[in-house]
């Protein structure tokens, strides 16, 4: 195997660029733009092993609470790989930082007792199939945790976002969608929605194509038939 092919085959996400920008912004999202808390709280209450999907460069891990016996970390980018790996030495759980593509995880089958994804369904490729794998990954019963920016509700950015997703959204920011509906995909994954709630970002200021947001708990049912 050739070395080029190797590095696809270990790189199936490979945004340089965006990497670069993305590590350095949200950081600054996190600090002024009140990220910080929402990631605190999306996380809250989780216990046992945790697969985490699009880690990026590992802000959620110092959020992790203590009853979290293990973080699996699914990171495809090279560069926020690496800073993941560096974020996950420095959290109070145990964090593996590992590469791989959230349409096909490297893990075992109802491993889990969590998940989580954080402003990650908007750049995969395949929506459904990511969905698919985190309810494989997910024990009977496991909580899926999301914080995702998606559809707004106007008509007039609605359509903006559906104009930006056909040209040049995507390209400027590593394949990230603007239109997509969260809520509904996770649903139609077959999880059970147990709590959400409604948000925009950053809360004053203009409204922007990825101001949308929703944050929530779903549960993968206790048995297929259910």
């Amino acid at each position: 195997m050739t070395e080029r092919s190797t590095k696809a085959t270990r790189d199936p996400v490979h945004h340089p660029v965006f990497a670069r920008f993305y590590a350095r912004v949200s950081v600054l999202a996190d600090a002024k733009g009140g990220v910080a808390a929402l990631r605190r709280e999306m996380l809250d209450g989780l216990a046992g092993r945790v697969v985490e999907v699009g880690a990026g460069n590992g802000l959620n891990f110092p959020y992790y609470p203590p009853a979290v016996s293990e973080v699996v970390a699914i990171e495809p980018e090279r560069l926020l790989r690496r800073l993941a790996v560096e974020a996950g030495m420095r959290a109070g759980v145990p964090v593996d930082v590992v590469p791989g593509a959230a349409e096909a995880l490297p893990v075992k089958s109802e491993a889990f007792d969590g998940a989580v994804t954080s402003l990650v369904l908007c750049s995969v490729r395949d929506v459904p199939r990511s969905l698919a794998e985190l309810r494989r990954v997910l024990k009977p019963g496991g909580e899926l945790r999301f914080f995702e920016h998606g559809r707004a509700p106007g008509r007039v950015l609605a359509a903006t976002q559906r104009g930006l997703d056909l040209t040049v959204w995507p390209r400027l920011f590593g394949g990230c969608h603007t239109s997509r509906d969260p809520l509904s995909a996770i649903e139609a994954a077959g999880f059970e929605i147990v709590t959400y709630r409604r948000l925009r970002l950053p809360e004053r200021g203009p409204l922007l194509p990825s101001s949308p947001c929703v944050l929530g708990v779903a549960r993968r049912p206790g048995s297929d038939t259910a």
